[in-house]
Order: C-alpha cells, then structure tokens, then sequence
C-alpha cells in the first residue's frame, strides 16, 4: 500500500485529480463507511468512524460540488455513527442508495416483502444449514447481513453458509451481495454504482460533474469502480481510491491509487482540501 501522497498509480488517476484542481466545485466524492470511513470491527453495531473523519469532511466539503457517503448501512445509522449531523454539504445514501439523508432530512421507503420473509426464516435455516459459533445476523430495516467474522475460520463458515443463502435470496426475490467475511441478502436492483449515476443524473448540467471521485475497500464498491469507468468512457474524469486491506485485494488491483485503510483516507481528504484551498 502506497502513502495517501496526491501522486495516482495510473494516468487515468493524474487527469481526474487535474480535473478536481481545475473544477472543484463541480466535483463528486464519493466515500464508503465500513472500512473507509470506519475501522472494520467484528461487531459492526460498534463500528464508529476515524474520529478525524467528520472533520475533514466538513472541512473538504466546502470546496467540492457534493460529497455522498454510500453504503450498505441505514443511513441514519451512517450519520450518528460518522458524526455527519450538522456537516453541510454531505448526502448519505444507505441501503445502496434506497434511503437518503441530506440537510438533516431522512427519506426511508418501505423494504419490499422479501425482506421480512427473510427475516423470518433465516434463523431455522442457519441452525438447519450448522453455522458455526460466532454466525451472526444483522438487521439494516430493509437488508439482513450474515456476518461470519468471529466465527474461528471465517471464511470456511462463509462458505458453507453461501449456498443456502444465495438459494433464499433467490427465492425471496432479493440478491446476495459477498463482502469481508459477509453476505448480505438485499433487494435487486440497488448497488453502489446504481446510487451513484442516481445522484449524477439528478444534479446533472453543464460542466457538472467535473470529475468522480470515489473511495472504498470492499467487493460492494466494485459497482461504483465500473460507474467510474463508464464516466470516464463518456469523457468524464474519474479516480478510483481504494481504502487497503489484506483481507480484499479486487479493489487494490482497480484502484488509481491506494491508502492505508480509513487513517489513510483520511490523510487523502486533508490532502484534497489543502490542495483546494
């Protein structure tokens, strides 16, 4: 892993950072939360954002045309859990972009059926499927994430578990989505890359974006990669961060350039916004 210097691995990186010195309020950031923003801990419920990571974001968000956390976690989970509140210029789309926060305003659709179906049953089917010690299962609302972490091998757990889940997903109409020593059952339709062209296309006018940004660490951020790269085919600059870890490496391989975990995505911030100044 590489230092957060403001130097990209590719040339691809070097013309979006050039786009964002030219144009920077016409610039979109956007930013995962587990292993981003936030540490990765075995009880996600404890996982808090860097505590220097609100505020470099106020900070930074003053300077640029938007910046979108987007997650997998409930969006208001996202904000007290980031210490968002009262940071101007900051939209949160959780659930992949299902709910929103902006300006302390919190939209929330109803989960589809499946959800709650899944809700249901996934407790008799992990204890008929044998998942080991330390299986557990987190309720976002409108997703539910079987998290194998703590389990004494994580991803052989993982790996027994797949196929009962991904066969009740495909039976409650929902999509399993892999992650770090997690799979979460969701509603189709939603990932990263999806909320991302959504909040693009709705802020759309000349000029606008300038350039994308985009930060993650993990599988699910891949889909906002290829939005990335489908800006970029469109004439769009883009740069593509990847948040290091030893557990995925997909993104590293993808990536423009890459930090040291959520300490060093928020050097790159202070970077971006002393860059800006």
């Amino acid at each position: 892993m590489t230092s957060p210097s403001l130097k990209p691995l590719t040339s691809a990186g070097d013309d979006g950072l050039a786009a964002l010195r030219k144009a920077p309020g016409d610039a979109v950031l956007g930013l995962d939360f587990d292993g981003t923003l936030a540490p990765i801990v075995e009880d996600p419920a404890q996982a808090r954002a860097h505590p220097a990571a609100a505020p470099a974001l106020a900070r930074l968000a003053p300077l640029v045309g938007v910046i979108a956390i987007v997650t997998g976690r409930p969006a208001a989970v996202a904000v007290e859990h980031g210490g968002l509140e009262g940071v101007d210029g900051i939209v949160v789309l959780g659930q992949y972009g299902l709910e929103r926060w902006e300006g302390g305003e919190l939209t929330v659709p109803e989960p589809p059926p499946g959800v709650a179906e899944v809700r249901a049953k996934l407790p008799a089917l992990l204890a008929a499927a044998g998942a080991p010690e330390g299986t557990h299962v987190e309720d976002k609302g409108h997703a539910l994430a079987v998290h194998t972490r703590r389990c004494a091998e994580p991803q052989v757990a993982l790996d027994r578990l797949r196929g009962v889940l991904e066969a009740l997903a495909e039976r409650t109409g929902l999509q399993a989505e892999p992650g770090r020593y997690v799979l979460e059952l969701r509603p189709s339709g939603m990932d990263k890359g999806v909320a991302l062209r959504g909040l693009l296309a709705e802020r759309a006018r000349p000029g606008f974006p300038s350039v994308v940004l985009y930060a993650g660490d993990d599988l699910g951020d891949l889909a906002a990669y290829a939005a990335i790269d489908e800006l970029r085919a469109q004439g769009v600059p883009g740069v593509k961060v990847c948040s290091g870890s030893t557990e995925v490496t997909a993104l590293a391989e993808q990536a423009d350039l890459v930090v040291d975990g959520p300490a060093g995505v928020v050097e790159l911030l202070d970077r971006l916004a002393a860059m800006l100044v």
